[in-house]
């Protein structure tokens, strides 16, 4: 016998690993629902594996024509509604592209332990028609 909707809550905060070149990242992805859907987010946050652990953290808050998992998409989904581009952020191939276009932003800020930052831009220059030729 199935659950009581809404009994089951799983959470998915496993970290995961990825290999670029010689080092290997660390990721998680977080999602913060609150009442109000506007103050929901998902946070991807990666880090190299080592000593020194600078993290990068993409932030994606609904926004106009932007929307976020909240069960009403599958868990790490972002959608760009105009076009309805959809990804994953629980897809390692994401991750990747996201990370190699948002990797150099932690070379701007060398001191900063942690860089935050809107994911969004980076979310539209993965998916440009440009970025997939």
């Amino acid at each position: 016998m199935l659950p009581a909707y809404g009994s089951v809550v799983r959470k998915n905060h496993r970290l995961r690993r990825l290999v670029v070149g010689d080092t290997t990242w660390h990721w998680t992805v977080r999602q913060r629902s609150r009442v109000a859907y506007d103050h929901c987010h998902l946070k991807l946050t990666l880090y190299p594996e080592g000593p020194r652990r600078r993290r990068l953290v993409l932030r994606f808050s609904p926004a106009e024509n932007r929307a976020v998992s909240n069960c009403y998409f599958d868990a790490g989904a972002l959608v760009r509604l105009p076009d309805h581009t959809y990804l994953n952020l629980y897809k390692p191939s994401t991750v990747r592209r996201l990370l190699d276009a948002a990797a150099p932003s932690l070379d701007r800020a060398p001191s900063a332990h942690t860089v935050e930052l809107d994911g969004w831009p980076y979310f539209d220059a993965i998916t440009e028609p440009a970025a997939s030729a």
